[in-house]
């Protein structure tokens, strides 16, 4: 176990580094980050920041040497790089899970290894492969870059064949794969955290609801998934165990499920890190998904986590952040994070309200009134 007292370091250094911060620091540890961006999220709660880039060797070493266990909370950073880390420091993160989740074509080819459902897909360098792909996949399909961005979804949506030339700029960029939208119910994700010892806690199933772009609108968590069969709550759990234990990683790891009208799983992504989908349990269960990484990387007995009351949680964006500041007279009992980026205008996430309710279909319609996020 690592104990109170220790240092913790964080490579990267935005709102999800931040949320780490304040849970490692409650626990009794002291925290560096590294990050590139000046004063970004983390620096300000954190004991001492390196201002650095994620593959900045000299910078990583730095790091290194002044703690005792390392953990990240981006996928933009080189294996390689932490690979040479782990010979000086703990990284209970280890870097397989990385590998496979920064990059859509490993993580396709790990679910199908593992006889996990994934939708299907080809991959394309050039746009002739685009449209190959399509005359067996069909329309509408999706054609997304097969490297993963944790501030950018790199995503374009093709409804016939005049929409194929919207993805040039984006197969220019790398390489791509194609894959078929599969019709669902509900897009559904679930936070597994587990220790160094193979214990594990799960986190409640939400339903999280995107824009077409894939950026993410709101999350419901509610305390009882009523509408969804048994047997399909314990087919995700049982699914994030495989994939957590496969990994081979400590700390959380978030699965991404998209539901059919049949009731059949798909797996849509994975996530070897904190994610802003379980962003809820900060203000909605006795432990949050960060408190549960912290203690995982840390080598703690894991908790059973109780969500204390129903949640919606949506995004603050620099498309609504003034709307948001202006409720915070009227909206008194909404749970409001601010992340704190220096630039306002930064293409990120600005920070995230939760609202506790036991209605949640009519809080949802108060949060549409106020205009925050489009329905």
């Amino acid at each position: 176990m690592i104990l109170p007292g220790s240092t913790i370091g964080i490579i990267g250094g935005r709102h999800i580094s931040k949320m780490l911060v304040m849970s490692a620091k409650k626990m009794g540890f002291s925290v560096g980050v590294l990050d590139p961006l000046v004063n970004c999220p983390a620096s300000q709660v954190a004991d001492w920041h390196i201002l650095a880039d994620y593959d900045n060797e000299g910078a990583l070493l730095e790091l290194a040497k002044k703690c005792d266990v390392i953990t990240y909370e981006t996928e933009n950073i080189d294996v390689n790089a932490l690979d040479y880390l782990a010979n000086f420091v703990s990284l209970p993160q280890g870097t397989f899970g990385l590998s496979v989740t920064q990059d859509r074509l490993i993580e396709r080819e790990f679910l199908d290894n593992h006889s996990i459902n994934i939708a299907p897909y080809e991959t394309a360098v050039v746009v002739s492969d685009i449209r190959e792909a399509i005359n067996s996949i069909g329309y509408p399909c999706l054609v997304k870059s097969t490297r993963r961005f944790q501030e950018e979804e790199l995503v374009v949506r093709i409804e016939s064949a005049k929409d194929i030339d919207l993805a040039v700029p984006l197969i220019q960029r790398g390489v791509c794969m194609v894959e078929a939208i599969v019709p669902l119910k509900k897009e559904l994700f679930v936070t597994i955290a587990v220790n160094r010892k193979g214990e594990y806690t799960l986190f409640p199933v939400v339903e999280t609801i995107h824009y077409a772009n894939g950026q993410l609108k709101k999350i419901k968590a509610p305390i009882e998934i009523l509408d969804l069969a048994d047997d399909v709550v314990n087919q995700m759990e049982l699914i994030a165990k495989v994939i957590a234990s496969e990994l081979g990683v400590s700390g959380v790891v978030g699965i991404e499920f998209f539901l059919t009208e049949e009731d059949n799983l798909y797996v849509n992504e994975i996530s070897s890190r904190p994610h802003e989908s379980s962003s809820y349990t900060l203000d909605a269960c006795d432990f949050s998904e960060y408190d549960a990484h912290i203690k995982g990387i840390c080598n703690w007995p894991l908790p059973k986590v109780t969500q204390l009351m129903p949640a919606v949680t949506f995004n603050i964006t620099k498309e609504n952040i003034e709307l948001a500041l202006s409720l915070l007279e009227t909206k008194r009992q909404w749970h409001y994070h601010f992340y704190q980026y220096p630039q306002m205008d930064a293409p990120f996430k600005l920070g995230h309200i939760t609202v506790l309710s036991d209605n949640l279909e009519e809080t949802i319609q108060e949060i549409k009134h106020t205009g925050l996020i489009e329905y």
